[in-house]
């Protein structure tokens, strides 16, 4: 493969009007991200877009309304992954909050059931609800739907995936990427979705500040934050302004100690305290171990530890994850290993280095939960889209596929391309611009990556696929300071589409060691600078030294080790010179 080129950032805007304690790196970073100024990163909960704007909020408040009035039972319909169990979470906390006393919660069984709200799910409901909320799913769901209005369920659909040509006959839908919506940020959540709608259904319950007409007290949704904190970053969609007051808000929350029971009993088991928990933590540490849950065991564990209240049994749960996020760790590390032997003899079948545009792969004995890990891991390894396949594991013929693309290839699009083109080849699809799932026959395979590879070759420039990482600019000598890593680390919150800092300089090795059996623990020189800056490069080639000198993408980071702080270098990207 190439070796990674490293390029910086153009600013689109001006970084000014920013008061004079703020950074100058910092400003020229926001600027980057094509923040204007200030007010632009003002979290407050104030500033969130108005759940009045969502297309259907008043037929889905009428609904809840009145199965809360009616005293009807309420069944929470999830998704198997982080977002799925954090939605789940907030609609059964939240409309417990509100009143309503027979609320539960269902997520299906991969095998079993299949994705989202499917008629083999909606016949295993017991006991049979009056009415199904589905939180990340439900706006493919048309068979599922249409099944459960038929034996007398209402059904309300709140969802963010790109919804299909036709929607599902539900009683109400809530999505904000419905053609024509008129809600401003598209890059909500499931759990975001959920949690404006439960917004909504507190103004009508509530329209004052004060108690109900019923008496209760008006519930206050903060204490829900840190849920929606959870799942947005967890499902990697952008930050953008919205996203962005609602993840800080869930942070604020985490580090003052006023989480829920279950995430504060997930930070503990990742070895983080509380106080200092980033939107980082959510994503690879706190994340990963609700995601174990729903890959490899049943996500109901996931999302009980989210709804407990009391510690110790939180703390079970939260261990009983971790152990699991272990073994899908060392799932996913074979399945990887797997996949890259099977990208090796590719190559060598084909006697050069030319690779799919759009890369499908399957082996027999891969896990069906875990087949979108790989195609993560595989997509960063060879810059390109990756389809990881695995049996469907309920003896049919089935194929369950995930797929993970790069920027500026829409996968989702891809798929309906692919779709369009060949009616029937693939049973199901959804997903957004870079993840989406699918199902196809094992015999259709072969043909399926093909049609796969000519979509993406066809619709992609040549240059998207040159490996490309995006950088911040150089730094000065004086800027490799404790006091600037830790100005970054409180700046965000960063992540999908507001990424994380990233700064490239030119570097002279003083000394290195091996560290952990594979990373590489380095004493650097900036060019021309005397003093000396710790680094470290994670999962180094263990056939490899570092070069004397070197050009490096990297990051600052604040080392924390008994009680102490000192500056870092994450180096993310190496080039000799």
């Amino acid at each position: 493969m190439k070796p990674v080129e490293i390029r910086r950032r153009a600013a689109d805007v001006a970084a000014d009007g920013w008061p004079g304690e703020v950074h100058p790196v910092l400003r020229r970073v926001y600027a980057l991200r094509g923040v204007r100024g200030p007010r632009e990163v003002d979290h407050r909960l104030s500033a969130l877009a108005r759940p009045d704007l969502l297309g259907g909020i008043d037929a889905a408040c009428d609904l809840l309304d009145d199965a809360i009035e009616r005293d009807r039972r309420i069944t929470v319909v999830g998704d198997f992954d982080c977002d799925g169990a954090t939605g789940t979470a907030v609609a059964v906390r939240g409309l417990r909050m509100l009143g309503a006393r027979n609320v539960g919660f269902r997520v299906p069984n991969r095998v079993l059931h299949g994705y989202g709200l499917s008629p083999a799910l909606v016949d295993a409901l017991e006991p049979r609800p009056d009415l199904i909320l589905t939180v990340d799913n439900g706006i493919a769901s048309h068979a599922g739907v249409t099944c459960a209005r038929a034996r007398g369920i209402d059904v309300l659909v709140t969802d963010h995936h790109l919804p299909a040509a036709t929607l599902p006959a539900a009683n109400a839908i809530v999505n904000p990427n419905l053609e024509g919506d008129a809600f401003p940020s598209k890059a909500l959540a499931g759990v975001g979705v959920v949690f404006y709608l439960l917004l909504a259904l507190r103004a009508r319950r509530h329209p004052g500040d004060g108690a109900s007409a019923q008496g209760r007290e008006r519930p206050d949704f903060s204490s829900l934050l840190d849920l929606v904190a959870l799942g947005t970053v967890a499902d990697l969609v952008p930050l953008d302004y919205n996203n962005r007051v609602l993840v800080e808000a869930g942070l604020r929350r985490i580090r003052a100690g006023r989480a829920c029971a279950g995430v504060l009993a997930l930070i503990e088991a990742s070895g983080r305290a509380a106080c200092g928990t980033t939107a980082s933590d959510l994503g690879y540490l706190l994340g990963p171990r609700i995601n174990a849950a729903g890959r490899l065991d049943d996500m109901a564990l996931g999302i009980e530890c989210l709804l407990a209240d009391d510690p110790a049994a939180a703390r079970g749960m939260a261990a009983r994850l971790s152990a699991i996020n272990a073994e899908r760790r060392d799932l996913q590390d074979a399945m990887v290993e797997q996949g890259e032997a099977a990208v090796a003899r590719w190559l060598s079948h084909c006697g050069g280095d030319t690779l799919p545009c759009g890369v499908t792969l399957y082996e027999d004995d891969w896990h069906a939960g875990v087949v979108g890990l790989v195609a993560s891991k595989l997509k960063e390894r060879l810059h390109r889209p990756v389809v990881a396949c695995a049996p469907a594991g309920d003896g049919s013929d089935e194929l369950r596929g995930s797929a993970r693309s790069i920027r500026g290839v829409h996968v989702r699009d891809v798929l309906a391309e692919v779709d369009a083109r060949c009616p029937g080849l693939i049973r199901r699809f959804g997903g957004h611009a870079m993840a989406a799932g699918l199902s196809l026959a094992r015999d259709d395979l072969a043909r399926f990556a093909a049609e796969f590879d000519a979509v993406v070759r066809e619709r992609a420039v040549p240059e998207l696929f040159e490996p490309v990482v995006f950088s911040d600019g150089e730094l000065q000598a004086a800027d490799l300071c404790l006091e600037l890593a830790r100005a970054l680390r409180a700046a965000g919150p960063w992540g999908q589409g507001f990424p994380e800092p990233l700064f490239d300089n030119r570097f002279e090795l003083v000394s290195w060691r091996i560290v952990g059996g594979r990373h590489w623990r380095l004493d650097l020189r900036l060019d021309g600078a005397a003093d000396v800056a710790e680094a470290i490069l994670f999962n180094a080639d263990a056939g490899l030294s570092p070069p004397p000198r070197f050009r490096a993408a990297y990051q600052l980071d604040v080392n924390e080790w008994n009680g102490r702080e000192r500056l870092q270098l994450i180096l993310r990207h190496l080039l000799p010179e």
